[in-house]
């Protein structure tokens, strides 16, 4: 009797409550918190191209004091909503040999990754980064404004 009537009402009720699940990975603070910096939300995780506010010079991969201090901000006021991990993807212009392109931009990342870590106050194990070197553009390289653009660090966070 249990197998014919009682296992598949136990087993719909299953299926009911899993539909009933809550569908996004963050609270409202947080997606709060996060537009309110300029992140947009694609796949289910949270970017923000830094193009906007944090650009590195030709060739160069240290953060200016204000660039330094607008992360160190930004990284504290997410980790109270419990936003403490993210991956940086470091970018380049088309400049430059592949492998060296990558490697600044490694250096991009980390550099945000290392200033992001202390501003939330967190562990740096906390951070994955990525130098991705000119693979994908936000803009377009035949002009100097979009090569500008071009080098900056996307910060996408997910949960852990």
């Amino acid at each position: 009797m249990f197998r014919r009537y009682i296992a598949p009402l136990v087993l719909a009720s299953a299926m009911l409550t899993g539909c009933q699940a809550p569908q996004g990975k963050f609270t409202p603070e947080q997606i709060s918190a996060m537009k309110s910096y300029g992140f947009s939300e694609e796949n289910g995780d949270w970017s923000l191209g830094l193009s906007a506010k944090i650009l590195f010079g030709k060739n160069e991969y240290q953060l200016r004091p204000e660039s330094e201090q607008q992360i160190k901000t930004m990284a504290s006021r997410l980790a109270t909503t419990g936003l403490t991990h993210a991956r940086m993807d470091g970018h380049t212009d088309n400049y430059g040999e592949d492998s060296y392109n990558e490697s600044l931009s490694l250096k991009r990342a980390n550099v945000v990754a290392d200033a992001w870590a202390q501003g939330a106050q967190v562990s740096r194990n906390n951070f994955t980064t990525n130098g991705l070197g000119k693979k994908f553009p936000v803009a377009d390289n035949k002009t100097a404004q979009g090569r500008a653009e071009n080098r900056r660090v996307a910060v996408v966070i997910s949960t852990p």
